[in-house]
């Protein structure tokens, strides 16, 4: 048998702290050291909720809770123990003011004590209600800095998606994946169970500026307004090439990461029965926004940019279209032409 030559694995393993900490450094004096203990707290609960997840089944945290969240959905157990991850560890990390949670009719206010000068935005657990199905659900997060003259209110959090200053998710699936952009392109990481580190595994992640894929939810076809049904026909249907294919899971952490990474256009558009749309604003379309951008996609409603909407509450839905440069911009077409 012919032998085969085996590369000895890495030594230099960029972990997800390593690599935040490396750009505070580059930032030099405007660091604060801040930003980075917030999202290393976050990337804890990460790991929390990951392990949760692969054992939910076993110790019953799938069934209903036996309450209802603000968008009157019926909270998971491993909803509100995902919610209660979160809320504990950033309160507990000095690093934030105010916190907006899905889960959570009202916005978390921090006492003083604890208080930072930063803002989370969340979604604990999305799509959970696929966990049964063995589907990939997720964590999604935006963070704002607290405006200068501010202690800390509701107004901090209330400002276009434009004024973050990171956002990301954790997909949680055969492994879990987590997406960050701090403003200055979108790096991808795997938790490595051994380590218990997120290991750079996806570096400057860029969307193709077209792809072959289109994920929506076709069960409310009969729903949509013409823009969207006509640009669907028109990729399913075309004149020439071939059609797109259709791909849509119903966890957005896990339809957009495929669209981050393979290309093509993710939709959830306002129609006849949401007429506001259906995804959350602040917690969903704001974070999913800014990584699109950030990798060279593009965000859209369909007539304006996501990410310069000034929301008017903390529980505001939107339509949403995000994906390749060149998808979304054939939408849009369709759009202007109505």
């Amino acid at each position: 048998m012919a032998s085969v030559s085996e590369q000895p694995p890495s030594t230099d393993l960029i972990t997800l702290s390593r690599h935040v900490m490396d750009d505070q450094l580059r930032l030099g004096a405007a660091a604060t050291g801040d930003l980075t203990l917030l999202l290393i707290a976050i990337q804890v609960t990460s790991k929390f909720i990951a392990t949760n997840v692969r054992k939910a089944r076993l110790i019953n945290l799938v069934g209903l809770a036996g309450e209802t969240n603000v968008q009157g959905e019926e909270q998971k157990k491993l909803d509100v123990l995902s919610n209660d991850i979160m809320v504990n560890a950033l309160r507990a990390s000095g690093k934030t003011a105010v916190l907006v949670s899905e889960e959570l009719d009202n916005a978390i206010i921090i006492e003083e004590k604890n208080k930072g000068k930063y803002c989370v935005v969340f979604d604990p657990l999305d799509g959970s209600s696929n966990i049964d199905a063995g589907v990939n659900i997720g964590t999604i997060f935006g963070i704002y800095a607290v405006r200068p003259d501010s202690n800390g209110t509701i107004e901090d959090v209330l400002r276009p998606g434009n004024e973050m200053v990171a956002a990301g998710y954790t997909m949680y699936g055969s492994s879990a994946n987590l997406v960050l952009s701090t403003g200055s392109g979108v790096n991808g990481y795997t938790l490595d169970a051994a380590l218990g580190e997120f290991i750079l595994t996806h570096p400057d992640i860029k969307i193709p500026p077209r792809g072959k894929i289109y994920s929506f939810n076709e069960g409310n076809a009969m729903y949509f307004y013409p823009p969207v049904a006509n640009y669907l026909n028109s990729i399913k249907y075309p004149k020439t090439g071939s059609p797109y294919s259709s791909r849509y899971i119903g966890s957005m952490v896990a339809d957009v990461h495929r669209t981050l990474l393979y290309g093509g256009i993710f939709g959830y558009p306002d129609d006849k029965k949401s007429k506001s749309g259906k995804l959350r604003l602040l917690y969903e379309a704001f974070p999913m926004a800014f990584l699109t951008e950030q990798a060279g996609g593009v965000a859209t409603t369909g007539t304006k940019r996501i990410l310069d909407i000034v929301p008017t509450s903390i529980h505001e839905r939107c339509s949403v279209f995000l994906g390749s440069r060149d998808d979304v911009q054939d939408l849009m077409k369709f759009y202007e032409n109505a």
